[in-house]
Order: C-alpha cells, then structure tokens, then sequence
C-alpha cells in the first residue's frame, strides 16, 4: 500500500525533498547512467506528487516509491507540465506508473483549470503517455542524450 501526497514546495520537509532527491539521482543518474542537473531551479515553483512507502509512515521513515514534478505554467512551458516522472525498480510492473500520472494529472486539473498539460516524454514511452490521452507535437529530440518527445493533453472543459 502507497500513501500518496501533492505537496507544495512550502511544504516539502528537509526529509521528504531528501526522498525525493535520492529517488531521482537513483533512476535518472545512477539507473539511467545519464548525468545531468537534477537540481535545476524549477522545484520551488512546482507542485511534487510523491507515492511514499507505508513503512512506518508516521515515524518519517518512509521512501518516495513514485513521484513527479509539476511545474506551473511558464516554468517549463506555457502551459503546465509535468516532469521528473520516476518509479522505483520495485514498484514497476504493479500499476503504480499509471495510477501516478493519474493522480499528477487530476493535480493539474485542478490547479490549472482547462488548460492543457505539456510533457517531454522519453521516446520509449510514448505509447504509456498516447494511452492516458497525451498526443505528440512535435519531433523526437536529444535531451541528455535520451531521445524525447514532446507530448500535449488537451485541457478540459
């Protein structure tokens, strides 16, 4: 069982932006033997969802599991996007991708009402993104050194 948060960066404790950290150097750096700048500036003006670990959940000795990073509109892109999209290898193959962009979408929505959501996909991906209703833009691109794409979901209402 995952307990899942969207936190604000006013919010982020020191131990829980440490989690969240450690979860992203762990794929994206180690996993992925990508070196790049994690720590990029666009973390302040985000919204964070984070699927943490039930382990002993009260006494903060918890895991983030899952997690993205929600940047608002004109960080990233014009429009809100959703980035650092991260799932721990023992948490693969279980849903929890899924039941993650989920939950980051409704996030946006919520937030950002009606208006559309703008990801740069790993090209691999793309399929996971088309099902959850995200549409290509553009070509595939290098983005240190992983191709990508970018993806748009039309906002509602």
């Amino acid at each position: 069982m995952l307990n899942w948060d969207v936190i604000a960066w006013k919010d982020l404790s020191r131990d829980a932006l440490y989690e969240i950290l450690a979860l992203r150097a762990e794929v994206f750096v180690v996993e992925q033997d990508c070196p790049y700048q994690d720590v990029d500036g666009k973390d302040a003006n985000s919204l964070h969802v984070v699927a943490w670990s039930s382990a002993d959940y009260a006494n903060s000795t918890r895991r983030a599991l899952a997690y993205t990073r929600i940047v608002f509109p004109g960080g990233s892109y014009a429009e809100p996007s959703i980035g650092r999209v991260v799932t721990a290898a023992e948490v693969r193959g279980q849903g929890v991708g899924v039941e993650l962009m989920r939950r980051s979408i409704t996030a946006c929505q919520r937030h950002f009402p009606g208006q559309p959501i703008r990801i740069s996909a790993q090209s691999y991906l793309e399929k996971f993104y088309v099902e959850l209703g995200f549409v290509p833009t553009g070509k595939t691109y290098l983005e240190d050194g992983i191709p990508h794409l970018e993806m748009l979901l039309a906002g509602a209402g």
